[in-house]
């Protein structure tokens, strides 16, 4: 689907969006989406396991638009170069933003910078030079009328800045509801959840399509 908003495809990190408030919020196993394979994994064992970690690369897919590879595609070239990681008892580590700008550049085309420090105020500049905005939140983010628990720890992308130009929009891969795949908050309320580091990626105009 694509957003009418900013024209950039709303995608989820698990296959089916309806399930994906089951999975994140009342334990169902993401073994069980009947639309695993639709994701590129080879297996619901290795869906299961990666589904979860995954908001970094349906980000990177969200901002390549139509013709992206599929969600695990991106995945394999991500590891690759090194922007996850998985250790000797095969915890998943990652995205790993220094080896991902790589991987974005060199595998794909885009330039992407790495913000190790960003602050929110500095992201409508971002957003207005034409970057979308890799950016780490909490992921209860998708609650914003809820107290923050915390901060980072999961990845939305920013595509644009709401119509007031006071707030940002944004999409996340683990939106619950229509509402909350592509979502607007001001930025004081995006500050709440948001770590202060990121990702921007340049982009050639705004993403034409989604699966």
């Amino acid at each position: 689907m694509t957003c009418s908003a900013c024209r950039f495809p709303v995608q989820t990190q698990f296959a089916s969006p309806s399930l994906v408030g089951p999975i994140v919020e009342e334990g169902l196993d993401p073994a069980t989406d009947p639309a695993w394979a639709e994701s590129g994994a080879a297996s619901p064992a290795e869906y299961a396991r990666w589904s979860g970690h995954l908001c970094g690369m349906t980000c990177l897919r969200m901002a390549l638009g139509a013709g992206a590879p599929s969600l695990f595609a991106l995945r394999d070239g991500a590891l690759r170069h090194g922007a996850y990681t998985e250790d000797a008892q095969g915890e998943i580590r990652g995205l790993v933003y220094a080896p991902f700008a790589v991987y974005a550049r060199e595998a794909h085309g885009v330039e992407a910078t790495v913000h190790r420090s960003l602050a929110p105020q500095e992201i409508p500049g971002l957003l207005d030079a034409g970057r979308a905005v890799m950016a780490s939140v909490h992921y209860a983010i998708r609650h914003p009328e809820r107290p923050a628990p915390g901060r980072g720890g999961h990845l939305v992308l920013l595509t644009s800045r709401t119509a007031d130009g006071r707030g940002v929009h944004f999409h996340n891969p683990s939106g619950t509801t229509a509402r909350t795949r592509a979502a607007e908050l001001s930025l004081s309320d995006f500050e709440r959840f948001f770590a202060g580091r990121g990702v921007s990626l340049a982009l050639r105009g705004a993403p034409s399509g989604a699966e």
